[in-house]
């Protein structure tokens, strides 16, 4: 089983309940994929180091990884469509962690748009996620479009306006939506 955790950029400190959730997954024995940027990433990152976990695996985007705390086998995803350094050229390493992973453990600061895509694409691939809304200090289970659309109540209107800039949230969901019905006609 292939656990993917990430989270918000902003999120620098794991809260008491997601180190919980973290522990069942290595006592589990569950394979952790994990991205290499700075915030909720090298959060989890420290936190597995810290705990003595073996079982990782670190997702970058290219040659180099930002982080990789416990000095765990790396996963280079090599992007050729995209510039260096570009919103396009890091979200490819999470597209290869949604499709490697079996789950996803998502830690959200309810705005990171970064994050919300991650639990779309798990949804997109019929992957559930476990979100820890940060804010709220309670999780969230996302396995269908009512359950993300529910996530989405802990968003501001001036988040859900930037997210439907920036990734086209509506559109998504109206992806999903459609792909849901269509299984059931």
């Amino acid at each position: 089983m292939k656990i993917f955790i990430a989270g918000s950029i902003s999120i620098k400190h794991l809260d008491v309940k997601v180190k919980e959730r973290i522990d069942n997954i290595i006592e589990q024995k569950y394979t952790v994929i994990v991205g290499d940027a700075d915030g909720a990433d090298s959060s989890i990152q420290s936190y597995l180091h810290q705990k003595g976990a073996s079982d990782a695996v670190v997702y970058c985007s290219g040659d180099q990884a930002r982080n990789n705390i416990g000095h765990w086998r790396v996963e280079h995803v090599q992007v050729k469509s995209a510039a260096p350094g570009s919103r396009a050229f890091f979200t490819a390493k999470d597209l290869a962690m949604a499709k490697e992973a079996d789950y996803g453990l998502m830690i959200w600061d309810a705005k990171s748009t970064g994050t919300l895509s991650n639990v779309i694409e798990l949804l997109r691939r019929k992957k559930k996620s476990v979100v820890f809304v940060n804010k709220a200090k309670r999780f969230q289970t996302v396995g269908d479009v009512a359950q993300l659309e529910g996530l989405l109540g802990f968003m501001s209107e001036t988040a859900l306006q930037k997210a439907d800039l920036k990734i086209h949230l509506h559109e998504k969901i109206s992806e999903l939506r459609h792909e849901q019905a269509d299984m059931f006609a």
